[in-house]
């Protein structure tokens, strides 16, 4: 990629997500959507740029910064102020959705590690679009959106483990086996870290002028990436145990604030990346599994919330705002994809697919699940008309 290449690419992903942003949908298809209409393939006539070392190397830094900042958004009181919904919602959704993730992918793959990895694309609802949806249409004042919140916490724990085996996994029953052991002893010793350095590095970062505190910071980033890489995981997961052990410390703020915009760069250019791998030549092939997962995605997130909701002492209409705000996917998807397309346990043919099944499923998921969000309470109003708010709920905002 060259610096004209560069600009070019940067123009184009400013003018596509303003225009998403305007249409009040999430920037990140726009930037799919960029790469698919410069890269390599179908269609080629604005096809300039080519995946490259280059390309790869912005794509691993837009891995790292997103699961550094998923990493920052976790800790302890976070999870307690979850409370009951953590539990009750994050397994309603996993038993609801992984296994309709898990049938898909076996009707699509067979009993294989792609069939996994599917799951996981289909199981994985995007934080990103579901937190910006909600600020938007002012639901974070609403009470079932800490249901939708814990759902996502509960989510974001298990994505760990799926990363690590998108990348490696799917070898013999052993090696998988010592993948999942590896992941869990990382996150584990990851957690327990947060609790223990917290002291210690909140004296060593607060004693630190500006420029050193971002260099001590991005150097403790890349260097958990680095040994999770050289444990044979994926820098990913070593990117979310640096966000996780810092987490707890007084610097966290400061830390996002300083590193939010690099963030949205190098994730905008890890989408754009994404989007050039993106073949739409192999549409017949994948076209009925994408009609098949949107329709499955949209059943079974509402109904997780449904369920969820109503046991968690919520009206129908609050349950079904809190279903559809899981509806779009989006960036952990694209991340399990793009993970799957260097593990060389999945055939060639097979990671082509996947790409373009991810691509493609977050531009249409993500497009219905912000539109549902935005009628949520209109088709509420109009599928339970005349039912009453349970005594236990309090009242539902206008």
């Amino acid at each position: 990629m060259t610096l004209a290449e560069l600009a070019l690419t940067i123009g184009l992903l400013g003018v596509l997500g303003l225009g998403a942003r305007r249409l009040g949908l999430s920037a990140i298809p726009a930037y799919l959507l960029a790469g698919l209409l410069l890269g390599p393939n179908e269609p080629k006539e604005l096809s300039v740029i080519r995946q490259s070392e280059v390309t790869e190397f912005v794509a691993e830094l837009g891995i790292i910064f997103l699961l550094f900042f998923l990493g920052l958004e976790f800790s302890f009181g976070r999870l307690t102020r979850s409370g009951r919904h953590f539990g009750l919602g994050g397994l309603v959704d996993l038993a609801v959705n992984a296994a309709l993730g898990v049938a898909v992918g076996l009707v699509a793959f067979g009993p294989s590690i792609e069939a996994l990895v599917l799951a996981g694309c289909i199981y994985i609802s995007s934080s990103a679009i579901a937190v910006k949806g909600l600020i938007d249409f002012r639901r974070l004042g609403d009470d079932e959106t800490d249901l939708v919140l814990a759902i996502l916490v509960f989510e974001d724990l298990v994505i760990g483990f799926m990363l690590g085996y998108a990348a490696v996994g799917g070898g013999t029953v052993s090696s998988s086996l010592v993948v999942v052991a590896k992941v869990l002893g990382f996150i584990t010793i990851g957690v327990a870290a947060s609790r223990w350095l917290t002291g210690p590095l909140d004296r060593l970062l607060d004693r630190l002028p500006l420029e050193f505190f971002l260099l001590a910071v991005f150097g403790f980033l890349v260097g958990s990436a680095a040994v999770a890489d050289e444990l044979g995981l994926s820098e990913a997961i070593g990117a979310l145990i640096a966000g996780i052990v810092l987490s707890e410390s007084s610097v966290r703020t400061q830390i996002e604030e300083r590193f939010f915009s690099f963030r949205d760069i190098f994730a905008a250019l890890f989408f754009f990346v994404f989007g050039l791998s993106i073949d739409l030549s192999g549409f017949d092939d994948i076209g009925w599994i994408l009609a098949l997962a949107v329709v499955v995605t949209v059943v079974g997130k509402v109904g997780t919330g449904m369920v969820a909701g109503r046991l968690g002492g919520f009206t129908r209409r609050q349950s079904l705002n809190a279903g559809v705000a899981l509806v779009a996917h989006g960036e952990f998807t694209i991340i399990l994809a793009q993970l799957a397309s260097g593990n060389p346990a999945i055939g060639v043919e097979a990671r082509r697919d996947i790409a373009a099944f991810a691509g493609l499923y977050v531009l249409v998921t993500a497009t219905i699940g912000l539109i549902l969000m935005k009628e949520s309470k209109r088709l509420g109003r109009t599928l339970f008309r005349g039912r009453t708010l349970a005594p236990e709920a309090s009242m539902e905002s206008r």
